[in-house]
């Protein structure tokens, strides 16, 4: 039912400001499973489990982070069949993110840019939401970023204090290096420091993992505007640094597909169909050079079945989708999961 209430719903969001309304989708997700009427209406699907780095997803669709900043809604949306949820960005200390507005819609191409800027109740207050988590059986991930005033001489700092915090509530754990919304965070995308991080963080994993007898599997999640050496260079240094498993792609800085749309010039990350061919094409070069050592989850532009059967077809062995499903809602998670 709410595959059909969806459209309508849509329409009336639609019409509002878009980070307004994606603040009452939110609450009114939240209020919805509190009053337990997504089980009476959302549609089921027999699960499709994938296992990837020792963990047992249930199906092979996640939510990609983005959605649920503040981790408090992941009950709600774990309720309408995702597999995996992935709560986040956060950063070690509180921000507000940048000015508003920050979220715009191109509907015309069925896609957003955003320029949030790591907005979130940070790490400790998002851990503790996510804790109240009751009824998702799903896999859990925790994105994790730097603070905007911390410089990227210190980068490493910010990640390995988020890192340690998380570590014992996540099932997976994703460092954002690669928003193009926090000043100069790409640059951390170079092969000496995206090595010099990795290093970090498997070193603390390693530590964790000794007292904790926990292991707790972490990606890097990449942009999509890198060029063919940039790949073949951090393909090797994933690959040589023991990765666990990569998310490729983030949002692109890339306008040619949107010009002429009044919200094209907008500032911030691309998001959606726009992205689709593209991101599926960085997908296959990064699995060419990791091949079967480092899985890749999906991402970028998935607005249907076909778009996420590409990206299995490319090499990644679970997808996230998050602009795909503002647009089309729930029925997209069902579809990719009969499909797959």
């Amino acid at each position: 039912m709410l595959n059909f209430l969806y459209p309508a719903a849509r329409a009336i969001l639609f019409r509002l400001d878009a980070e307004r309304a994606h603040h009452l989708s939110m609450a009114g997700l939240r209020t919805s499973e509190r009053l337990g009427l997504l089980k009476a209406i959302s549609s089921k699907s027999d699960d499709k489990p994938v296992t990837i780095c020792g963990l047992k997803f249930p199906n092979p669709v996640g939510l990609a982070a983005g959605l649920d900043k503040e981790a408090n809604t992941i009950d709600a949306l774990g309720s309408l069949g995702f597999g995996h949820i992935e709560v986040g960005t956060l950063t070690p200390k509180p921000q507000d993110g940048n000015e508003s507005p920050r979220l715009f819609r191109l509907p015309e191409h069925q896609a957003l840019i955003n320029r949030m800027g790591f907005n979130n109740p940070g790490i400790d207050d998002g851990l503790a939401n996510a804790r109240s988590s009751k009824s998702f059986k799903g896999i859990l991930g925790i994105n994790i970023g730097k603070n905007k005033v911390t410089p990227n001489e210190q980068a490493n700092d910010d990640y390995a204090i988020a890192f340690e915090k998380a570590y014992p509530w996540a099932d997976y754990i994703t460092a954002n290096f690669s928003s193009p919304n926090t000043p100069g965070l790409r640059d951390l995308q170079s092969e000496d420091a995206a090595g010099r991080l990795l290093e970090v963080l498997k070193n603390l994993q390693t530590k964790l993992h000794q007292e904790t007898g926990r292991h707790v599997p972490f990606a890097l999640k990449v942009a999509p505007d890198l060029d063919e050496n940039q790949i073949s260079g951090l393909s090797r240094v994933f690959r040589d640094g023991g990765l666990d498993f990569l998310i490729a792609t983030n949002t692109t800085l890339a306008r040619d597909a949107v010009k002429g749309h009044r919200n094209a010039e907008e500032a911030g990350g691309l998001s959606g169909a726009p992205l689709t061919s593209h991101s599926t094409e960085v997908i296959a070069q990064f699995h060419a050079g990791l091949g079967q050592e480092v899985p890749i989850i999906g991402a970028g532009g998935i607005f249907s079945a076909e778009d996420a059967l590409a990206k299995k077809d490319a090499g990644a062995s679970l997808v996230q989708i998050y602009t795909g499903f503002v647009y089309r809602g729930p029925a997209l998670i069902h579809d990719i999961i009969r499909a797959w």
